[in-house]
């Protein structure tokens, strides 16, 4: 009998380049270059960012936020729903106010295994009374409140998420080359 394979998932969201930063980390681009699903919950900025990630991704899942314009609009959905190995994922940009947010997500995504998002830069991570798991990556290049600038990855095996980790990017990261 085969051992199951995991296929390894990178979560990232509110790049804002080149307003917050002029470049991805290295980090996070060699991250990229490792993970099989790389997802992005929106607020991108400019279409370099998605072009960039849209190559180097082996699989690339996506969505545009509020402050995204009409060509990243164009180039992909307000809401993605994939299903990666039995794993049912919808990405988001905003879900509204943390106060709440457990029951309102449930309520409205109620098909839905895993729903990732953005829009507030600050890492989340919480599992609804009905099962929901969110996922709030923060930001890699815009910590705003928080300590660090962040990204998640995570494993997804036989329709069952692995373990989620939280990196944090040191400040001196946040300077690099496209």
């Amino acid at each position: 009998m085969t051992p199951p394979s995991s296929l390894s998932v990178l979560l990232m969201s509110d790049t804002h380049l080149p307003k917050r930063a002029k470049v991805l980390p290295e980090e996070l681009l060699a991250a990229v270059d490792a993970a099989d699903v790389v997802i992005h919950a929106g607020d991108w900025v400019d279409l370099a960012t998605f072009e960039l990630l849209d190559a180097r991704s082996a699989r690339l899942i996506a969505c545009w936020g509020n402050n995204d314009g009409p060509e990243l609009r164009g180039r992909m959905p307000e809401r993605a729903d994939v299903t990666i190995d039995g794993l049912r994922i919808t990405v988001v940009h905003e879900t509204g106010a943390s106060t709440g947010r457990d029951k309102r997500m449930s309520l409205t995504y109620p098909d839905t295994d895993v729903l990732v998002f953005g829009h507030s830069h600050i890492p989340w991570d919480t599992t609804t009374d009905t099962g929901l798991r969110l996922l709030n990556p923060g930001s890699p290049t815009d910590r705003r409140r928080q300590p660090h600038c962040t990204y998640m990855t995570t494993t997804v095996t036989d329709g069952v998420l692995g373990d989620v980790h939280l990196h944090e990017l040191q400040p001196d990261t946040t300077r690099s080359i496209r």
